[in-house]
């Protein structure tokens, strides 16, 4: 039992980092799934952190092809020594169905299913992208399918929100994610934007459509580099059924350059509808912007280039962190901090993230494939003086480039400007001109856009009322989702994401959970009068309660409930439901 109300049964599904319980909401009388941090991770404060992360990037969003967050916490318990355990735990949503992956190894998806299934993908990553997720481990095995056909995405426990600062990053370097998946930009440990989850969605979709994904390799390095420098083969190449106009869908979501990748999942969607009727639609030209995409007022983060000092073979390299160099792509995972300007990088930390298959490569992969796989030593040269070109007024990823041509690295880090657009260089420190050493790290300062404002209290307001009141604050409505309640009346709002009185950058998008007037109706079938009374009149449910006597009982009334009037399920909210009692037999 966990937090008093939450009755965990049969394991369901097990991952690296934690195991996932069929369960029981007893006050509410519904079946979800219970996911617990494994016991030996939890007090480790980086995976209950990632732990902790995964519900609270999963809690913001409420839409049909995402996998619900109802609940978080953490049961603690002492055991018969004194000792105090704690189980971090998230309550989820019950999915009956079965993962993409188990999909695709048991059968061979047809041209349709691999549409519909890509769609109900694209469909939850315009959701969180407009909400300011990323989600960067997108992948089969993170991707339910119901008995009805329609998709849950799931497992967001390495998303990151757009809008993070760039300063909780700027110490470390990482590719977070699943090989196999990878975008080149998370190989070459880049910033990441909403177009490297529309790369790792076209992997997908090749995967469904061929049977087997783009790039195949014995390790993640080489599955890696493929991805970075190696042609897509299409995918007709392995299924002739495949058209043309789905080859060039696929080619274009995998293109290695983001910007001339669709550039939204609503584009992706409208190509990939298009090409399922026989069309080629023709793509919008690229616009070489190199900025995020995803919301015009969030930021991206950017990850800075792990220096490597000396002389080192790969094999050396990764024996000192305990790993096999050749370990398979599925099972290695590895994570290595970053050096201070004053260190050099040393130890890393291993483990397994989400459900099992994701792995974490930094410092010498990236090195090794912006190379081209040619091991050399990284020296500070002997020569100085290096001005520091003057990169204001443009966009973070093509000054950071031209400084990093110059032979310089560079750190960023944000800046509210009310005049400067979001994305756009402010300065840099040292500023413009300066003469530095080569290999000197320059914090560029880039633009947040304008200053912070807080979200109003929109609970109970109309969409238009709503609307208005966001106007006043500066922000803009985002997306509406119909959302049960058993207080708000139909039509007004339940919540917002972000929520209320927080403080996020001028012009942001609000999204709205607004009421349908309905509520989830539990099963109290077999409970005693007391406790299915309590749980139908709880505010969560919120019904009016009438006690019936058992019809044509020869015994006597009992104090269980035979049947409900109303049957578990969605009901209009403040609704009278009859419970009839049992009939006990006499004699």
């Amino acid at each position: 039992m966990l937090a008093g109300r939450y009755q965990v049964g049969e394991i369901i599904g097990r991952g690296g980092m934690a195991d996932v319980f069929e369960g029981v909401d007893l006050r509410l009388g519904r079946k979800i799934a219970i996911k617990l941090l494994k016991s030996d991770l939890a007090n480790d404060e980086n995976f209950e952190s990632r732990f902790a992360q995964e519900a609270q990037a999963s809690a913001k969003m409420a839409h049909p092809t995402i996998v619900r967050i109802y609940d978080a916490g953490e049961e603690i318990s002492t055991d018969s020594n004194g000792n105090v355990k704690k189980t971090p735990f998230i309550v989820m949503e019950y999915v009956k169905g079965k993962l993409l992956r188990d999909l695709m190894h048991e059968r061979k998806l047809t041209s349709s299913e691999a549409v519909s299934f890509a769609k109900g993908v694209l469909t939850a990553l315009e959701y969180s992208h407009k909400a300011g997720i990323i989600h960067r481990d997108i992948k089969a095995s993170n991707i339910m399918v119901t008995e009805e056909g329609q998709v849950k995405v799931m497992d967001f426990g390495i998303a990151r929100a757009i809008s993070d600062s760039s300063a909780t990053q700027a110490h470390t370097s990482g590719i977070v994610g699943t090989a196999q998946y990878f975008s080149p930009e998370q190989a070459r440990g880049e910033a990441v934007d909403a177009r490297t989850d529309l790369y790792s969605t076209g992997v997908v979709l090749y995967e469904m459509l061929a049977g087997r994904p783009p790039f195949k390799g014995d390790t993640a390095v080489s599955v890696a580099y493929q991805h970075v420098s190696e042609k897509v083969t299409p995918p007709s190449a392995h299924n002739p059924d495949v058209s043309p106009e789905m080859d060039q869908v696929v080619l274009n979501a995998l293109a290695k350059d983001r910007d001339e990748r669709f550039q939204t999942a609503e584009e992706f969607r409208d190509h990939l509808i298009a090409a399922a009727n026989g069309q080629a639609k023709q793509k919008a030209a690229p616009v070489r912007t190199s900025a995020p995409v995803a919301a015009s007022q969030t930021q991206v983060l950017d990850a800075a280039p792990t220096e490597v000092i000396g002389e080192i073979q790969p094999e050396d390299f990764f024996k000192e962190l305990g790993v096999d160099f050749n370990s398979n792509t599925e099972t290695s995972a590895i994570r290595i901090q970053n050096a201070s300007r004053s260190e050099r990088p040393s130890a890393g930390v291993l483990w397994g993230v989400g459900s099992g298959a994701s792995v974490v490569l930094i410092g010498l992969i990236i090195w090794l494939l912006t190379l081209g796989g040619t091991f050399q030593p990284l020296l500070p040269p002997a020569n100085s003086g290096i001005p520091v070109a003057d990169v204001s007024g443009a966009l973070f990823d093509d000054g950071a480039q031209a400084l990093r041509d110059q032979g310089l690295l560079v750190l960023r880090l944000t800046e509210a400007s009310e005049d400067i657009p979001a994305g756009v260089i402010i300065r840099t420190d040292p500023p413009a001109g300066t003469n530095v050493p080569e290999r000197t790290t320059i914090e560029i300062i880039v633009s947040s856009g304008k200053l912070e404002t807080t979200v109003p209290l929109l609970t109970g307001l109309t969409e238009e009322g709503a609307r208005a009141a966001l106007e006043s604050a500066g922000l803009v409505l985002g997306v509406i989702s119909p959302g049960n309640s058993a207080t708000v009346v139909k039509g007004s709002v339940i919540e917002s994401v972000p929520a209320a009185n927080e403080r996020i950058p001028g012009g942001s998008t609000v999204n709205l959970l607004v009421s349908d007037g309905q509520v989830q109706v539990p099963n109290v079938e077999n409970l005693s009068v007391s406790e299915a009374q309590r749980i139908m009149q709880a505010p969560e449910v919120g019904f009016t309660v009438v006690i019936a006597q058992p019809t044509s009982c020869s015994g006597t009334p009992g104090t269980l409930v035979a049947t409900q009037s109303i049957p578990a399920g969605l009901a209009p909210q403040r609704s009278s439901i009859t419970l009839t009692l049992n009939c006990v037999a006499t004699g």
